[in-house]
């Protein structure tokens, strides 16, 4: 996984996680859904980098 896909996934998660903050804290059932939705989607990217890494050494 390069640099630059570990700052992206890191960004998105952060945003994610704000977003899900912001929804919590309005009442916004959609954006906390929202917001739970691309942290997790950014966990997922995340993980399948280091899997395809992990594949790439041996």
């Amino acid at each position: 996984m390069g640099l630059g896909e570990k700052i992206h996934n890191a960004a998105e998660k952060l945003h994610g996680k704000g977003k899900e903050a912001a929804g919590d804290a309005t009442g916004n059932d959609r954006l906390k859904a929202e917001g739970k939705g691309q942290h997790i989607k950014a966990d997922l990217k995340q993980a399948g980098e280091k899997v395809k890494g992990a594949f790439r050494k041996h």
